[in-house]
């Protein structure tokens, strides 16, 4: 399942414990890349590909700079990642913020006045023109998504927003 999805060396990892011990993440968290390669090994996949703590690696490269074996373990939750969005699996927050950047071109959408307003008090300049100014840059990251299967995979169901109902 891992080396098909990309992490060529996991078999190499001999649980040194130097990933799970160099993570930013498992410093504050239930985070260990160790466990979650063991887990793969052993070929538990629907308990990796469902954990929740599988989303919690930054991709900092600090575990795949410092192993021994070369495993690249980052490359290895990737690579898990890949799987577990592929069936279906993803956190809510992360289907949240990929349906923001299908309605709106952006991943934090303000209305342009509310970003003009936020930025004069901070004594900044108005807004350059961005994704959130442009229904169209919505509607062609729309039209990639559809393209590419991502709809589908994020649960995004056609609606477009009211800013693009409006302009009709």
């Amino acid at each position: 399942m891992i080396k098909k999805a990309g992490g060529p060396n996991i078999q190499s990892c001999y649980q040194c414990g130097t990933c799970s011990g160099s993570c930013p993440a498992g410093a504050r968290t239930n985070y260990l890349v160790r466990g979650i390669i063991r887990k793969a090994l052993l070929g538990l996949k629907n308990e990796v590909i469902t954990a929740p703590e599988l989303w919690y690696c930054t991709t900092c490269y600090m575990c795949t700079d410092r192993c021994p074996q070369d495993v690249k373990p980052t490359d290895v939750i990737k690579a898990i990642r890949n799987v577990a969005v592929a069936e279906g699996h993803m956190l809510k927050s992360h289907q949240d913020t990929a349906k923001k950047v299908m309605e709106s071109g952006h991943a934090v959408p303000l209305d342009k006045d509310t970003w003009s307003e936020l930025r004069k008090k901070s004594g900044l300049e108005p807004l350059p023109p961005n994704g959130s100014s442009s229904p169209k840059v919505a509607q062609e990251i729309r039209k990639i998504a559809k393209k590419s299967g991502f709809d589908k995979l994020i649960g995004y169901t056609e609606e477009p927003p009211a800013a693009e109902k409006k302009e009709k």
